[in-house]
């Protein structure tokens, strides 16, 4: 395998696994407002949340570029803190893969919420424990098996977006070239072989994804 194919694997994994632990801090807490709050807007939030699941990457991609440019708000916000600027460089790139793949660890957390009901917190609650702990020592343990599918499908989802991380990282060697891009270039340029190489081991990868989550599934899910 080429050094470049090498350094775009390298870089995919270290940004699957960056996005991947983010959106379980940010996605977390997001999840279990909408299993638990009673608010009107908690489905106005879900549809947002669930939104890059049907919006095409490229769309999405061209916005985030717009924000995090010269001109807009975040792009201004980044100026007047003295960050360097988002777009085309690693940072960047990790902030649109999150929004991209927040949807694929935020529904299985909030399924994993919802599944655990309200009953066992009620019980905890009754022998005196506090909001965390009954999140730490109840809903957490019962949840694990969301956890593990939300850690799995943000960790495949990421390694395998190519639009939005285009738009907003382009396309430069050892800083946004992720391995769908290298393997874009290997089309265009007619390097078929390494194309086939790159395609074999990422649908090598998706299926031992998928493969895991049939075993991470509860036993009953398949008859619900």
């Amino acid at each position: 395998m080429p050094a470049q194919d090498v350094d775009a694997f390298a870089l995919t994994l270290r940004l699957a696994a960056v996005v991947t632990a983010a959106l379980l801090l940010l996605g977390t807490p997001l999840a279990w407002w909408l299993a638990h709050t009673p608010s009107r807007w908690r489905r106005p939030v879900a549809a947002l949340v669930a939104l890059p699941l049907v919006l095409p990457p490229t769309v999405l991609g061209f916005y985030l570029l717009v924000l995090m440019g010269p001109q807009g708000w975040i792009g201004k916000l980044t100026t007047m803190l003295h960050v360097a600027s988002l777009p085309f460089s690693f940072r960047g790139l990790v902030a649109a893969s999150m929004l991209y793949s927040l949807p694929f660890v935020v529904q299985p957390l909030h399924a994993a919420f919802e599944a655990v009901g309200k009953r066992p917190l009620e019980v905890a609650a009754s022998l005196g424990a506090g909001p965390l702990d009954r999140f730490f020592t109840v809903a957490l343990p019962l949840s694990l098996p969301g956890f593990a599918s939300a850690i799995v499908l943000g960790f495949a989802h990421t390694i395998g977006e190519f639009g939005v991380a285009l738009m907003v990282g382009g396309n430069i060697p050892g800083r946004t070239r992720v391995v769908s891009m290298s393997l874009y270039d290997h089309v265009e340029a007619g390097q078929y072989a390494q194309a086939h190489v790159l395609s074999l081991l990422l649908v090598v990868f998706s299926f031992a994804a998928l493969l895991a989550m049939t075993y991470l599934r509860p036993r009953g899910a398949t008859h619900a």
